[in-house]
C-alpha cells in the first residue's frame, strides 16, 4: 500500500482501530475520572460522526483527518490517565 495515498483500505483500517479503541476506553474509566471521560468520548464519537459524514461524501483527506482526531482524543485519555488501557496497539502509551 502506497504511503501517499489514503485509500479506501487505509482508512477503513483506522476506523476499525478507533472503533476498537473506543470499545476499550469505555470499558475502562478510572472511577473518579467519570466526567473526564464522558467530555473525551463525546469529542471522539463527534470526530467519528464527522468522519463517517465525509466518508460517505467521498471526501477520503477529511474523514482521515478526523478519524485521526477522534483516536488523537482516546490516546490523550489513556496518557492523563482518564482510561486505564494498557493494549499499546491502540494507544499511545508508555
Amino acid at each position: 500500500m502506497d504511503n501517499h495515498i489514503i485509500s479506501k483500505q487505509k482508512l477503513s483500517k483506522y476506523f476499525e482501530l478507533t472503533e476498537k479503541a473506543l470499545e476499550k476506553a469505555k470499558k475502562a474509566i478510572i472511577i473518579g475520572k467519570e466526567q473526564e471521560a464522558k467530555e473525551i468520548l463525546d469529542m471522539v464519537d463527534n470526530y467519528l460522526s464527522d468522519a463517517r459524514f465525509f466518508n460517505t461524501k467521498n471526501k477520503i483527506v477529511d474523514s482521515f483527518a478526523a478519524i485521526n482526531y477522534a483516536h488523537g482524543w482516546l490516546d490523550s485519555g489513556a496518557r492523563l490517565g482518564i482510561f486505564n488501557v494498557k493494549d499499546n496497539a491502540l494507544f499511545t502509551i508508555k
